[in-house]
C-alpha cells in the first residue's frame, strides 16, 4: 500500500513546476498572438518584410521572438498607443455626433423653440405643439415627463 501511495504521489514542488510551465505556455502563446498581430497590422513593411519576419518567428521562435521584440519594441508600443488613440477619438467623434443636433432638424430644444414659435404665430393649435413637444423629447402624448 505504502508502495502505491509513494508511486502515485504528487509532490508540491512538481506541481509548482507544472503551473509555472503552463503560465509560460499562455504568456508564450499571448506574445505570439501580440507580434503577429503587430506585424500584420504594420502598414511601413510590405509582404514580403512581414513574411520573412513570420518566417524567422515560427522557424526560431525564441530568437526570432526576442530579435523581433529588441528590433520593434518601441514601435510596436508607438504603434499601439496610435491604435488606441485612434480608435478613442473615433469613439468621441461618435459620442459628440450622437448627442449633438439630428442633422438639420436640429436638438429637441431647437425643434421644441420652433414649435413654440409656430404657436405663437397661430400656424399650429395647442395640441399640435403638445405632440410635437412630446416627439422632439422622446416620449409619447400619454407619457408623463420624468
Amino acid at each position: 500500500m505504502d508502495m502505491l501511495l509513494a508511486q502515485t504521489a504528487y509532490p508540491l514542488l512538481d506541481l509548482f513546476w507544472t503551473m509555472l510551465v503552463f503560465f509560460g505556455f499562455v504568456l508564450w502563446f499571448w506574445l505570439m498572438f501580440v507580434i503577429f498581430g503587430d506585424i500584420f497590422r504594420r502598414d511601413d513593411i510590405g509582404g514580403w518584410g512581414k513574411a520573412g519576419w513570420t518566417v524567422l518567428i515560427i522557424v526560431l521562435p525564441i530568437l526570432g521572438s526576442l530579435v523581433y521584440l529588441i528590433a520593434e519594441g518601441r514601435k510596436m508600443g508607438d504603434r499601439r498607443q496610435a491604435d488606441a488613440a485612434a480608435v478613442r477619438a473615433a469613439y468621441e467623434r461618435d459620442v459628440r455626433r450622437i448627442a449633438t443636433a439630428n442633422g438639420d432638424a436640429g436638438g429637441p430644444t431647437a425643434q421644441i423653440s420652433e414649435a413654440k414659435r409656430l404657436l405663437d404665430q397661430g400656424a399650429i393649435t395647442q395640441t399640435e405643439y403638445d405632440s410635437l413637444k412630446a416627439k422632439a423629447l422622446g416620449r409619447s402624448l400619454g407619457e408623463p415627463a420624468h
